[in-house]
């Protein structure tokens, strides 16, 4: 939490000395929506956390997982979990989630956000929540991670998330470079296009790497002409914590 807040806290100032666009709409009602969503996200992950506990537990324990069908040292181990952690709980299921039409239901009210900053980054349906603990879960199973090495993905992945939405504009040969290994904020200001070909791409939160390996990479000549939100959801009580929870069952 105190890195959540830490990184929120940090991005927000970052926003106002170089943003990549000026806010047409309130900013700090926006961000209450969001933070709104940033709590659930904050309760769902403390309800669940006794079974990404007992998950670690085990698979040290019983030295269950991929990572420990070899005997490898630590630093190498660390860095495939992380790996591993993000391709299964952050790209896989995010994919996932856009392929399968009952699941983008929930996953499209990160994508009804008009205006993206470092709020939208957890601005997520409860139950999409529940999506990205099971996802998670998966990979620690899947892969063999003790506790410590998740709480350092997750914390990483938080700042990453906050980073790669975070209204801040960037040399573009360094946002550039950074997109090879991370995914950066231009990289991920595409995913959020209101043009479906553009927001089915670059679904990576922490390595860039598995868009650029699985072909959903794509760049375009000018972030700062993408228009972002969904067509059908135009309408301004989609900003609104109400009507968002109810976008999964509402026909708009």
């Amino acid at each position: 939490m105190a890195i959540m807040l830490g990184g929120l806290l940090l991005l927000w100032m970052l926003e106002g000395l170089i943003p990549r666009f000026t806010f047409r709409g309130n900013k700090y009602r926006h961000a209450g929506t969001n933070l709104f969503f940033t709590l659930t996200t904050a309760v769902l992950n403390t309800a669940f956390a006794f079974a990404i506990v007992a998950a670690c537990l085990w698979t040290t324990k019983a030295k269950f997982g991929l990572l420990y069908l070899f005997n490898m040292p630590l630093w190498l181990h660390t860095i495939l979990a992380l790996l591993l952690l993000d391709f299964i709980g952050a790209y896989l299921v995010h994919l996932v989630q856009h392929k399968t039409a009952w699941m983008w239901q929930f996953h499209k009210i990160h994508h009804i956000d008009k205006e993206i900053d470092a709020t939208t980054a957890l601005r997520h349906h409860p139950v999409e929540n529940l999506f990205r603990i099971a996802a998670l879960l998966a990979a620690i199973l899947v892969a063999g991670v003790p506790f410590w090495m998740v709480m350092f993905y997750q914390s990483l992945s938080v700042l990453m998330s906050q980073f790669n939405h975070a209204n801040i504009h960037l040399p573009k040969w360094l946002d550039n470079g950074l997109s090879w290994i991370i995914v950066s904020p231009d990289m991920h200001k595409v995913h959020h296009s209101h043009f479906q070909p553009e927001t089915d791409s670059n679904y990576s939160n922490i390595f860039s790497i598995w868009d650029r390996l699985f072909g959903t990479f794509k760049t375009v000549p000018d972030t700062t002409a993408i228009q972002y939100g969904l067509d059908e959801y135009e309408d301004n009580r989609y900003q609104q914590i109400g009507p968002l929870l109810k976008v999964p069952w509402d026909k708009p």
